[in-house]
């Protein structure tokens, strides 16, 4: 059963992360995702995407368990630069992804939000990269996005500190758009995507490469260093020790190594 999935109407395909509890982000999630961007890509009448999690959470973060599984640090490497490619070509792809955010977005999902072009949030939404706190870092270029949108200072407040900010301080800080009261959210995130998608396909399409020439041509650099050092992090005593940590519910010891 797929952990991602997709419906469309109106120009508009609207995606639903659908792996319970926290909506982690697998590998299995980002390849059934790449999946359904695939079948959107093919599909000429569609002209916006909304993408949203179903129960809780946007996505409370990356599999942290699946990471347990990992052999070495090329594994690490291997799964960073494979989630970057895809969350790169969603910010580059031919129509707008909107996010609407409500319950956490976390680390992994924090990240994909990040890769969409458009962020509405509930109020109360929890929005953070806590990786520091189990003695790892974010993979999926978290380091890269964040400073883009808050800036440099606010991104090392926020990713030293792993202490996440709610909605309305996301607005406040660039993050995301708008925020809402959780039972608005949904409801104002497809009347935004349904409003794009009455818009002409061709302009749109212009749009979305013209506004990408704004960014930063190092982007491609940081995001290789990014996973180089995600894997050469996650193989080291205190990732193993933040990890084991964190699945049995209690605070880790770090000895800085």
């Amino acid at each position: 059963m797929s952990t991602v999935q997709f419906q469309k109407e109106n120009h508009l395909a609207q995606i639903t992360i659908q792996s319970p509890p926290a909506n982690a982000l697998s590998s299995t999630l980002l390849h059934d995702l790449a999946e359904i961007m695939d079948e959107i890509e093919k599909d000429s009448s569609i002209k916006a995407i909304l993408i949203k999690g179903e129960g809780k959470f946007f996505s409370a973060g990356a599999d942290i368990k699946e990471f347990t599984s990992f052999q070495d640090a090329s594994d690490c490497e291997k799964l960073s630069s494979e989630g970057q490619e895809l969350f790169n070509r969603i910010e580059n792809f031919h129509i707008p992804v909107i996010a609407a955010i409500h319950g956490a977005a976390l680390g992994g999902g924090l990240e994909l939000a990040m890769s969409c072009h458009i962020r509405y949030v509930a109020e109360d939404a929890k929005l953070g990269l806590p990786e520091l706190n189990l003695g790892i870092i974010p993979g999926f270029a978290g380091t890269q996005r964040l400073p883009r949108y808050v800036g440099a200072p606010k991104a090392y407040e926020m990713i030293l500190t792993g202490v996440p900010i709610n909605g309305k301080e996301a607005v406040a800080a660039g993050l995301a758009n708008k925020s809402f009261p959780v039972d608005e959210l949904f409801g104002a995130a497809e009347a935004l995507a349904l409003q794009i998608a009455a818009r002409s396909g061709p302009a749109i399409h212009q749009i979305m490469k013209l506004v990408p020439y704004a960014h930063t041509s190092q982007f491609p650099e940081g995001g290789k260093a990014e996973a180089r050092a995600f894997g050469e992090v996650f193989g080291n005593d205190d990732a193993k020790e933040g990890i084991k940590a964190f699945m049995e519910k209690r605070k880790p010891a770090f000895k800085d190594q």
